[in-house]
């Protein structure tokens, strides 16, 4: 936490936070507390949901591979995620094969994944368990339907400012 101008600020690192553009690093901040929250989240809604084995990613590769009940390939789900590290989704994907969450499908050498029943079951738990202690109780925190979809807009965006920055960075 920094000081300037009488107004505390919540920041990463306070040499982050010096100078112009100090805003970025309370923004930062928060983004490390939020992907952290939602990480123990993930896995403890899972674990209520009687999967507790599931690892962050493993969970957003399950859900990912449910969405829309459409089969997905390794690129699908890596781009939909916007991950690049394809050797941990796929090791993901080979986990949950093994549990017999999803089933998949070879064609040529392209392999497509699908939920198996089993795998459709747990998400509709995971959605359960989500429902009682998080959809629930988001009214009484003050933040509505239309505030939640402002937000996810901003980060969309922040996302491809990141992606811009880390292709820069990449180059130097």
């Amino acid at each position: 936490m920094t000081e300037r101008a009488g107004k505390r600020r919540i920041v990463s690192s306070r040499h982050l936070a010096e100078g112009d553009g100090w805003e970025m690093s309370e923004l930062e901040y928060g983004l490390i507390i939020i992907h952290n929250a939602f990480n123990r989240w993930m896995q403890r809604c899972m674990a209520a949901a009687g999967m507790p084995e599931l690892s962050p990613l493993e969970v957003l590769v399950l859900h990912n591979t449910n969405h829309r009940d459409r089969e997905k390939r390794l690129s699908d789900i890596c781009f939909l995620l916007n991950l690049e590290d394809t050797h941990t989704v796929n090791y993901a994907l080979r986990k949950l094969l093994k549990m017999g969450l999803l089933d998949s499908e070879k064609r040529g050498k392209e392999v497509f994944y699908t939920t198996s029943a089993e795998g459709r079951s747990l998400c509709e738990r995971y959605k359960e368990v989500r429902e009682q202690c998080l959809l629930e109780v988001l009214p009484r925190a003050g933040i509505e339907g239309d505030e939640l979809r402002e937000i996810a807009a901003s980060l969309r965006a922040l996302s491809g400012l990141y992606d811009q920055a880390s292709r820069a960075a990449a180059s130097l």
